[in-house]
C-alpha cells in the first residue's frame, strides 16, 4: 500500500465539532489580505472565496458580507448578485479546468448539513467522472492535483 500524505486536511479533523473563534466568513473592507484569505473575487454585496477544505480542485463559495444565517431574508440584489457570481465561477472555472459538470447549492442549518450555519453561502463544485473515487469515499482522503496558492492565482487571473 501506498501513502498519500495531505497533512493540510489535518487542520480541518483537528477542527471538526469545535466552536470557532469568530466567522470565518465576515471580511473587512480591507483588500491587502485577500490572498491570505483566498477571495478571489470582491463585488458589490458579495465575493467569492475558495474553499480551505475543498471537495474537488477550485471548489468556491459565493458569500454576502452581512454575517446572517437567514437567507430568504436577505434583500433582491444581494440574492441576484449572487446568482450572477455563480455564473462567473462556472465560466472561470470552466475555462481553467474543464470540468464535466457542476454541483451548485447551500446547505441552510445545522440539519441540512451546514459547516457554518451562521453565515449563509453558496458552493460551486466543479465535478468530474471518477472524482468520487474510492480514496474520497473510503478512505476520506481527497486527492487534489494542485495547490491550493496555484489555484487561488489561477482564478484570480480567470475573475
Amino acid at each position: 500500500m501506498e501513502n498519500l500524505w495531505s497533512p493540510w486536511r489535518y487542520d480541518y479533523i483537528a477542527s471538526m465539532g469545535a466552536t470557532p473563534k469568530s466567522c470565518p466568513f465576515c471580511v473587512d473592507p480591507d483588500t491587502s489580505q485577500d490572498a491570505a484569505r483566498l477571495i478571489v473575487h470582491r463585488a458589490r454585496h458579495n465575493f467569492v472565496i475558495m474553499n480551505l477544505y475543498p471537495y474537488t480542485l477550485g471548489h468556491l463559495l459565493i458569500v454576502p458580507y452581512p454575517h446572517t444565517s437567514n437567507f430568504d431574508a436577505s434583500p433582491p440584489e444581494q440574492t441576484a448578485e449572487m446568482m450572477t457570481l455563480v455564473q462567473r465561477s462556472i465560466r472561470a472555472l470552466r475555462k481553467l479546468y474543464r470540468p464535466e459538470g457542476f454541483n451548485i447549492g447551500m446547505n441552510l442549518g445545522h440539519s441540512a448539513g451546514a459547516g457554518v450555519r451562521e453565515h449563509f453561502h453558496m458552493h460551486v463544485v466543479a465535478r468530474w467522472v471518477g472524482d468520487a473515487n474510492f480514496m474520497s469515499v473510503l478512505g476520506e482522503t481527497r486527492v487534489l492535483s494542485e495547490e491550493l496558492a496555484v489555484t487561488y492565482r489561477r482564478l484570480v487571473e480567470a475573475f
